[in-house]
C-alpha cells in the first residue's frame, strides 16, 4: 500500500531582523497549514506542521529531505506553504522563465527561491508522486490589490523591501542562483503537480481565519465529498475566485502516469 507524507508551512510573520525591521505580519497562515494538515491526515497522510518561527530553511528542507529518504515509486509527497511571496531578478540569466525572474518563498530566516524548492523535490524516487499548494503572492509588475478588500492584507512581500533585500543580500543570491543554475544542467528536473493561489502577476489575499485560496479549497474539497480528477479540482476553485486573484495550475517535468486524473490527496 503506498505510503503519504505532508509537511504544511504556515507563517503568520517573519523574524524582523533578517528582513531589515519588517515583520511581514499577517493573520491566517498558521491556521491555513492546521487546516491543510487535517485534511491530509483525514485523507492517509503522515503529517508534519512548522508554524512562523520554526519555518526556517533549515527545519523546512530537513522535513523534505526526510521525506525524500522515506518515500519509494508508487507513495505521495504533499507540501503546502502559506505565507508571504516575492520574486527577484535572476542576475545570472539561468533561469528560463521569460521574465528572467526567481519567484520566492518567504520563510522566516530568508527568501527560499522557487528553484531550491524544485531541487528539494529532485531529491524524491522516480515515480513519488509530488503534489504542492502554495498560499501565497507572486508578484510582478503588475500589482493587483485582491477582492477590493482593503482591510483584508496581501500576502506579498512589499517591493520595496523585496529590492532592499535583494542588494543586501545579492552576493549570496548570485552565488545560490549560479550553483542552481548549473545543477538545472546536469539532471533531469523533478515532475510534480502544483496549484498555486494565484498567477505570477497577482497577489493572493490573506484572511480572517483561512486566506482567500486555502478557504475556496476547502469549501471545494467539502470534508472530502469532491469527486474528479486535479484539473477538476482546479477549475472548480477557480470559478470561486475573484477575477484578480486566479489560482494557476503548473504541471513541472513527467509526473506519474495516471496522477493528474487521481481524486485529490489520493494516498
Amino acid at each position: 500500500m503506498p505510503t503519504g507524507l505532508s509537511l504544511h508551512v504556515g507563517l503568520n510573520s517573519v523574524d524582523p531582523a533578517k528582513y531589515g525591521g519588517w515583520d511581514g505580519q499577517l493573520v491566517a497562515c498558521e491556521n491555513d497549514a492546521n487546516d491543510m494538515a487535517r485534511l491530509a491526515r483525514e485523507a492517509g497522510f503522515n503529517d508534519s506542521t512548522l508554524l512562523t518561527g520554526d519555518g526556517t530553511v533549515e527545519n523546512i528542507t530537513a522535513e523534505l529531505r526526510r521525506a525524500s529518504r522515506l518515500l519509494s515509486d508508487g507513495d505521495i509527497v504533499l507540501f503546502t506553504y502559506s505565507g508571504h511571496g516575492g520574486r527577484m531578478p535572476n542576475i545570472n540569466g539561468s533561469d528560463t522563465e521569460a521574465d528572467e525572474m526567481d519567484e520566492t518563498l518567504v520563510f522566516y530566516d530568508r527568501e527560499f527561491l522557487d528553484d531550491e524548492l524544485y531541487r528539494e523535490f529532485g531529491r524524491f524516487a522516480d515515480g513519488v508522486r509530488i503534489l504542492t499548494f502554495l498560499d501565497c503572492c507572486h508578484s510582478g509588475t503588475a500589482i493587483e490589490e485582491p477582492s477590493g478588500e482593503s482591510d483584508v492584507a496581501p500576502r506579498l512581500m512589499p517591493e520595496f523591501k523585496q529590492r532592499e533585500i535583494f542588494e543586501r543580500d545579492k552576493e549570496f543570491f548570485q552565488s545560490l542562483q549560479q550553483e542552481l543554475g548549473k545543477e538545472k544542467g546536469r539532471k533531469e528536473p523533478a515532475s510534480g503537480l502544483l496549484i498555486s493561489a494565484c498567477q505570477d502577476d497577482q497577489v493572493a489575499a490573506d484572511g480572517r481565519v483561512n486566506g482567500k485560496f486555502t478557504e475556496t479549497l476547502l469549501k471545494v474539497w467539502a470534508d472530502g465529498s469532491f469527486n474528479g480528477g486535479y484539473r477538476d479540482f482546479h477549475r472548480d476553485i477557480l470559478r470561486r475566485m475573484p477575477r484578480d486573484q486566479s489560482p494557476n495550475l503548473y504541471v513541472a517535468g513527467q509526473p506519474a502516469e495516471g496522477f493528474l486524473d487521481q481524486r485529490p490527496f489520493t494516498v
